[in-house]
């Protein structure tokens, strides 16, 4: 495909939504639509474009975020389906990290349930301007305006009204433009395919036009020319409209609201529509910033490709056929096959082997790629999430992603001792193309952990070494990932001398810990003369605190949270080497964590569980039992929804439980809130018995 489209007719789009809300399946009748596939997929026959891993083929939903390339009108789309389970929600991070623009889609039954909140905050952090599409219009007990609604009371969101549903229910047949005054209606004989105006009927045309004065006093307001249009009773044109829409989407102060049924094919065009007229073009985002890493000044680069090349790298993947494929968004200048670029995680020189065009599970090979384009590489040494990518000699790096720790371990092991060197191969792969997975040696058990973001994430990852690696492993029950963290001051000094082959070996450190002012993982100060220690060994220093960071003195978990700073030393300019003060700075951390009063932390998980009214009273006490606390109890039609924070480990099989106390009727859903110190009576506990 060229690569030469004008960046005005550029859109970089995610599709996010809670699981079960119709993403995958508004992407499928987008890309049928657009011509670029021929038959409609199904996300539960296992038959959908963007969900091409067998594992979401079989469990029926999207486990990574897919992207692709399709044109609409006159537009190049590149669009990213991001999952909606909150196992796989750094896929949603480091997707709306790249991306101009978002559409959030809602189930009409379920209105904004909690991951549609979280992936929304996730997008406010980006200030990524999104339109939204009430989906399922045609599902029993679909109900558009409670919705959006729930749009302006969950979110704090300013949603603006711009179509109707024509019908409710297994009745909904369309939409109403409230713009232009009409109606569409989808011809089910082309599966929607084709669109057909009518006038809106007589029944819904006072509606229709209460609620177009509704959109046209919103817009008026929010531009001093229209208002005074509006206040004279003058004719105010579409297209002025439009603009306004467009620019106040822009600076993320409305969403514009559609409506339709994906799984039914209604509804899909306008809303791509939208996508064109009321999302932007890498020209409508401000230039990219960053830092000069060699002086620390701000670097600012335009989107254009007369500026230095620099591109962010978003996601890793394993490709069996090229090795790892890195995603990348491209900020400024441009990029040829074979050019070579500086990768900032290493300050080292990576040369591009192939620059690819992705279709989900497809590629097509591209000669170049200019600034405000995703594409793929293919070459990288050291590809790693978050990464900046420049030209070499014009140094910048960008703002850095940030992921949630895990929450749930695993041990595992091979069944057989000969796969044990490729499956801890296999398992560093798998960490580099997932942020949110770790693995880890347990110091005391010498047992292999995995951990990641909940039991499905897990799983997932357990499958995929079993079937896509064949390698047969065991694996024991989900634990939770404690962590430890400090609660006072602590110094430490560590030395290590050694003579090995006749060559003296020395290194000399001495290391203040407390706990982080802003609950940071870890800051490393250093506050030592260079004629006391020289800045040169700071790497090797860091190195060898972060090391000793994985195994506290409590019950051997990750320390975090700590500030420290290095007060002292010695070095000898003979015999002091790299390697002597890792291990020194290793003995001074362990040394000032036995002083900084050290606690343990426990995931807290934001909790909503949705009940029957007649079991309320069970499932709060049920809660309270597990160290739960109830912040919310609302009523919702026939149910009530209590929100509360519980600690993870008492929320192991809560499924189970929540099915016995409502009869089956309760549903939960839970995410990860904060780690949060474990009450002392409970900690004693776990250390004994460690």
């Amino acid at each position: 495909m060229a690569n030469n489209i004008p960046l005005s007719r550029l859109r970089n789009i995610g599709i996010m939504a809670h699981i079960d809300a119709g993403k995958t399946t508004t992407t499928e009748r987008a890309l049928y639509y657009s011509g670029l596939i021929h038959k409609i997929g199904e996300v539960d026959e296992g038959t959908a474009t963007m969900d091409y891993l067998w594992q979401e083929q079989e469990r029926g939903i999207t486990i990574t975020a897919a992207a692709t390339t399709f044109f609409w009108q006159d537009c190049q789309l590149n669009i990213i389906d991001t999952p909606g389970h909150v196992d796989f929600t750094a896929e949603v991070e480091r997707s709306l990290r790249v991306l101009d623009g978002a559409i959030a889609i809602y189930c009409a039954v379920g209105g904004v349930e909690p991951q549609s909140e979280t992936v929304w905050y996730q997008a406010e952090r980006y200030k990524v301007p999104r339109i939204a599409f009430v989906n399922k219009m045609d599902r029993i007990g679909a109900d558009f305006f409670k919705t959006v609604e729930e749009m302006k009371k969950k979110l704090g969101a300013n949603p603006v009204v711009m179509q109707l549903p024509l019908g409710f229910e297994n009745k909904f047949r369309g939409v109403i433009d409230l713009l232009k005054m009409v109606a569409y209606e989808f011809d089910e004989s082309t599966k929607g395919e084709k669109v057909i105006e009518v006038e809106i009927p007589d029944d819904y045309k006072e509606e229709a036009e209460k609620w177009r004065q509704k959109l046209i006093e919103e817009v008026a307001e929010r531009d001093e020319n229209l208002l005074e249009k509006y206040i004279s009773s003058s004719n105010i044109e579409i297209d002025e409209i439009k603009k306004v829409l467009r620019r106040e989407t822009i600076n993320c102060q409305i969403t514009p609201v559609f409506c339709g049924s994906a799984l039914k094919n209604k509804g899909i065009q306008p809303l791509l529509d939208a996508v064109v007229d009321y999302l932007p073009s890498p020209l409508d985002i401000p230039p990219v910033k960053g830092l000069n890493p060699e002086t620390g000044e701000e670097v600012v680069r335009q989107t254009s490709a007369k500026e230095p090349f620099t591109g962010l790298l978003f996601k890793v993947m394993y490709d069996p056929y090229v090795g790892y494929l890195s995603y990348i968004r491209v900020y400024s200048g441009h990029l040829k096959q074979n050019d070579t670029v500086i990768n900032s995680h290493t300050g080292r020189k990576e040369k591009v082997l192939n620059i690819l065009r992705i279709y989900a599970n497809k590629r097509e090979e591209m000669k170049e790629v200019s600034a405000g384009d995703i594409c793929g590489l293919v070459g990288l040494k050291s590809a790693l999430t978050g990464a900046t990518l420049y030209a070499p000699g014009k140094p910048i790096v960008l703002e850095a992603m940030q992921f949630p720790e895990p929450v749930i371990s695993v041990a595992i092991e091979p069944k057989s001792k000969a796969d044990q060197e490729r499956l801890e191969s296999i398992l560093k792969d798998l960490e580099l193309e997932d942020p949110t997975f770790r693995i880890r040696r347990d110091p005391e058990t010498a047992q292999l952990l995995l951990s990641g973001m909940g039991e499905l994430h897990i799983d997932v990852v357990v499958e995929r070494i079993k079937k896509d690696f064949q390698i047969p492993v065991n694996t024991s029950s989900p634990m939770v990932s404690l962590r430890e963290t400090i609660t006072a001051v602590g110094e430490g000094e560590g030395k290590f001398i050694k003579q090995s082959g006749g060559k003296n070996i020395y290194g000399h450190i001495v290391l203040r810990i407390e706990p982080h002012p802003q609950k940071k993982e870890f800051e490393m100060v250093w506050n030592v003369p260079p004629e006391i220690v020289p800045r040169d060994f700071m790497p090797a220093v860091e190195s060898g605190i972060r090391e000793a960071m994985e195994t506290g003195i409590l019950i051997g978990s990750p320390v975090r949270g700590v500030k420290v700073e290095v007060i002292g030393g010695s070095f000898n300019p003979d015999d002091s080497i790299d390697m002597a003060y890792k291990t020194a700075s290793y003995i001074a951390f362990k040394e000032a964590l036995k002083q900084a009063k050290p606690v343990l932390l426990e995931p807290l998980m934001a909790v909503k569980v949705i009940s029957p009214e007649d079991s309320v009273g069970d499932v709060i006490h049920n809660l309270n039992g597990k160290r739960a606390r109830i912040y919310q109890v609302q009523q919702k039609g026939q149910f009530e929804v209590i929100s509360a924070y519980v600690p993870l480990v008492n929320m192991m099989k809560y499924a189970t439980e929540l099915r016995s106390l409502t009869q089956g009727r309760g549903t939960y859903s839970m995410e990860f809130f904060d780690f949060e110190a474990i009450p002392e009576e409970v900690s004693h506990q776990m250390i004994s018995y460690k």
